[in-house]
């Protein structure tokens, strides 16, 4: 069983493999890196590590156990209030995550929803799911939202959906409202 430490972020929580041992370190590369003087340490999943401190404003709680100490919803927060990138199911459940963390979402999303898929992102865009990114560019001085289909459809919850986001307008989402309105 291991032992992860669980840290909150503004869309979503995420965890590290934490050690208060040196018998946790056995078998993997910081085992003759790390010495007793320097426990606990968390492990990033980038080849890095770190010295734990529960003092940290974003730590939240350790965790004891097999696999992936976190659900779908609690590492992507389901329907949140402050949405602005993620996921949309075409339910019009959103996921929320970061500019950089829409492929890990879809792995877990497809996981969960669509086991067995061999390129999560586009079963998701398959299965009718939006993609909503960060349409900076770079030369505008504020980001916006940009909603990516693969079908070029949505559904009418998600329609309402964006509508609720304030989304409803963006020049993407008036021309696939347009092209499925019939449909509803």
């Amino acid at each position: 069983m291991k032992k992860y430490a669980v840290y909150k972020s503004e869309t979503g929580y995420y965890y590290n493999e934490y050690h208060d041992t040196l018998d946790s370190l056995k078998g993997t590369k910081f085992e003759n890196i790390i010495d007793e003087s320097q426990l606990p340490v968390v492990t990033t999943g980038q080849g890095g590590y770190f010295h734990f401190t529960p003092n940290d404003y974003m730590f939240d709680r350790i965790v004891e156990c097999d696999g992936c100490p976190l659900t779908v919803e609690e590492m992507f927060f389901k329907n949140q209030e402050t949405f602005k990138l993620g996921w949309m199911s075409p339910e019009g459940d959103t996921y929320s995550c970061n500019y950089t963390n829409h492929t890990k979402a879809a792995v877990m999303l497809c996981d969960k929803f669509y086991p067995g898929e061999e390129y999560p992102e586009r079963a998701l865009g398959k299965a009718g799911w939006l993609k909503i990114i960060d349409s900076w560019d770079g030369t505008q001085r504020e980001h916006g939202q940009f909603v990516y289909s693969l079908t070029g459809k949505i559904t009418k919850r998600q329609a309402d959906r964006l509508f609720d986001l304030g989304l409803y307008n963006n020049e993407e989402v008036s021309k696939m409202i347009a092209d499925c309105e019939d449909t509803w």
